[in-house]
């Protein structure tokens, strides 16, 4: 009896333990099933190649408009030799500097402009050095602003005409106020003063414009504006606004009934 009834019990457990093995498998293969759908939205993810990022090496030298610059290791500036720089930049430099001897050509062309009206003489540094800060704070904004690409060369109407716009404010405001000091404190005659008041928006305008427009010249041809933008601007502005200068004192001075 006894015996009966254990081998009853054996038989009643049996299929309960092959209930709970059941369960536990099937768990297990629904833990298998997670771990395999996780790992395949893991793989699927690391094939999405992000894109690289754009940077000023990736781009064209002209942002659409020339030929595409090879990249570039960013120390190369510091491993290059000295040499290397100066040869990179001495062709340039030798042309630009041809180029201001148009100023002694100048200079030598109103020499009896200049006998007559000494104090023209005094203000040829001043406007030299105001026409090469004007340009220069205006090259560097459009150097900068291009290589970030803040600005393309599809913004250069917008950019030039903004900056002639600002370098001719910038010129009636210190053309005012130089030419008022010159007369009021240094004693300088009323028709140079006049001049002076007359050529520095001019000059200002010519820089302004000149500095804006180079670098994206550079561009469109496939120049280096970093190297050729500055002294370019520099020359150009230099013989232009002495130019100018000698040119309007004629008129100036012609208004005044001064003899030449």
């Amino acid at each position: 009896m006894m015996k009966d009834k254990k081998n009853n019990e054996d038989s009643s457990s049996t299929p309960s333990a092959l209930q709970e093995l059941k369960e536990i498998i099937q768990k297990q293969a629904k833990e298998i099933e997670h771990l395999k759908s996780s790992l395949e939205a893991t793989n699927r993810s690391s094939k999405i190649i992000p894109p690289a990022p754009v940077t000023a090496s990736s781009t064209s030298t002209t942002h659409g408009h020339g030929p595409p610059v090879a990249d570039e290791d960013p120390n190369e500036y510091l491993l290059a030799p000295f040499y290397k720089l100066a040869f990179r930049r001495v062709g340039w430099l030798f042309v630009f500097l041809m180029s201001l001897s148009m100023t002694a050509v100048i200079m030598n062309g109103f020499e009896h402009t200049l006998s007559k009206q000494i104090e023209l003489a005094y203000f040829v540094p001043l406007l030299a050095g105001h026409g090469g800060n004007t340009g220069g704070q205006t090259v560097g904004s459009v150097l900068s602003a291009l290589s970030t690409n803040s600005i393309t060369t599809k913004d250069a109407f917008r950019v030039i005409r903004k900056e002639a716009m600002s370098g001719f404010t910038v010129g009636i405001i210190l053309g005012s106020i130089i030419a008022l000091l010159a007369y009021h404190v240094g004693g300088i005659s009323t028709h140079v003063s006049t001049v002076v008041f007359c050529t520095l928006p001019l000059l200002s305008t010519i820089a302004a414009t000149l500095a804006s427009s180079i670098p994206f010249l550079c561009k469109l041809i496939g120049l280096d504006p970093a190297i050729i933008a500055a002294p370019a601007m520099t020359t150009f502005v230099d013989v232009s606004g002495l130019l100018s200068y000698f040119l309007i004192a004629n008129k100036i001075f012609a208004l005044f009934g001064l003899e030449l």
